[in-house]
C-alpha cells in the first residue's frame, strides 16, 4: 500500500478520491488478507472523514429567511430551515 497521507490532512476530494481507490482494490480481490484488513480500516476512516467534512459544510449553509411579503430579512443555520 505505501506510504499514506494523513487523513485529517486531505481536503474532502482527495478523501474521497482515496475512499473510491480503497472500494476499487476491495473488490478486485487482488489484496491479500492482512493488506485487505488494513483497507478496510483506512476506508471507514476515509469515510468518517468525509461524513465529518460534509457535516461541517452543512452547518456553514443558511437559508434566507423572508418575511410575510417575500422579502429576505435575514438567515439562519441551514438545520433549522425546516422546522
Amino acid at each position: 500500500m505505501g506510504t499514506q497521507p494523513d487523513i485529517a490532512a486531505l481536503s474532502f476530494e482527495e478523501a474521497l478520491k482515496g475512499l473510491e481507490e480503497v472500494v476499487r482494490r476491495l473488490e478486485s480481490g487482488e489484496a491479500p488478507l492482512d493488506e485487505s484488513i488494513d483497507l478496510y480500516a483506512r476506508g471507514d476512516a476515509l469515510r468518517a472523514h468525509c461524513q465529518a467534512r460534509l457535516d461541517a459544510a452543512q452547518a456553514r449553509i443558511e437559508a434566507i429567511v423572508a418575511d410575510r411579503d417575500g422579502r429576505p430579512v435575514g438567515t439562519r443555520p441551514f438545520d433549522e430551515a425546516d422546522a
